[in-house]
């Protein structure tokens, strides 16, 4: 496949589906929700768009990672939860509601936050003062990131009984499209890709492990209830890799599939500690609640 129709056409596209899929899923009222949970989802936030791009920066510190492998990853840290985090909180037994409640508002977030750290990232890490994401290529972050939402948001709204429909089909076109992008970003840079995954792949699994806990000790601490830590800890551990691959590879906006690797990477890896400590704490749960009804 031509890469150039890859990352111009199809990736997009393939980015608005999910992201008019997630919309789908949401109502205004999974917004209006942060008044009811504001401390919920101001701890999962300061851990997410603070804290865990300040780990990344050290262990890609830590690591040495080549500048655009460095880039990458941050990018990868800056982006917003995953609507794949929704259904390992549900198999984990955490509180969905506010997975979607986390997802909707990090995206709307993101638009901001996303950029500025890829930007400073871009300058620290390559060191020539280039900023990757300027005002107008940060409108484009918002076209393919929130247009998408709204217009899945007004086919709920007008259309209850198709959106219902689609949700199902949606999320796994979406698994597809990413197991795809991630095959073709691989691809791209074939003939360094296994240099890279041996610099890239200790670093994605850290950061996914490291994510996970403390998504879910932080809330802990923070006095939420075991339902709403599991959902901050799915919410914090699992990115959106199909936004950070397309603002990757996109040719208007960084244009590096070197700065992909990571993403793909990642894409792959966090799905084995995911899985296991999703299993680990939907054990634990139903132990729980075996013994309390006892």
């Amino acid at each position: 496949m031509d890469d150039s129709v890859l990352t111009s056409v199809l990736l997009p596209i393939a980015l608005a589906i999910i992201m008019l899929g997630l919309g789908l899923t949401l109502t205004v009222a999974d917004f209006s929700r942060v008044l009811r949970m504001p401390r919920a989802v101001l701890v999962a936030l300061g851990v997410q768009v603070i804290l865990l791009p300040v780990i990344c920066f050290g262990l890609v510190k830590l690591f040495g990672l080549a500048p655009a492998l460095a880039v990458g990853m941050m990018l990868l840290a800056a982006s917003p939860g995953g609507t794949t985090a929704n259904l390992f909180s549900h198999l984990a037994g955490g509180d969905v509601a506010l997975n979607v409640t986390l997802t909707a508002v990090n995206s709307v977030l993101a638009v901001i936050t996303l950029p500025i750290v890829v930007n400073l990232s871009l300058d620290y890490f390559l060191g020539d003062g280039q900023i990757g994401l300027q005002p107008a290529k940060m409108l484009q972050v918002f076209a393919i990131v929130l247009v998408p939402v709204a217009l899945g948001m007004l086919l709920r709204n007008k259309l209850p009984a198709f959106a219902e429909r689609m949700v199902r089909p949606v999320k796994i076109g979406s698994i597809l499209v990413l197991a795809l992008v991630i095959f073709a970003a691989i691809y791209s840079e074939r003939d360094n890709v296994l240099d890279y995954i041996a610099a890239v792949g200790v670093v994605a699994l850290l950061l996914n492990v490291i994510s996970l806990a403390l998504g879910y000790v932080v809330p802990r601490l923070a006095k939420l209830g075991e339902r709403q830590s599991i959902a901050c800890s799915m919410e914090i551990g699992i990115h959106n890799a199909t936004l950070a691959l397309t603002i990757a590879l996109s040719p208007t906006l960084l244009d590096s599939s070197e700065m992909s690797i990571p993403v793909a990477v990642y894409g792959i890896v966090m799905f084995f500690p995911t899985g296991i400590f999703a299993y680990y704490l939907s054990r634990r749960t139903t132990v729980q609640r075996a013994g309390s009804s006892v």
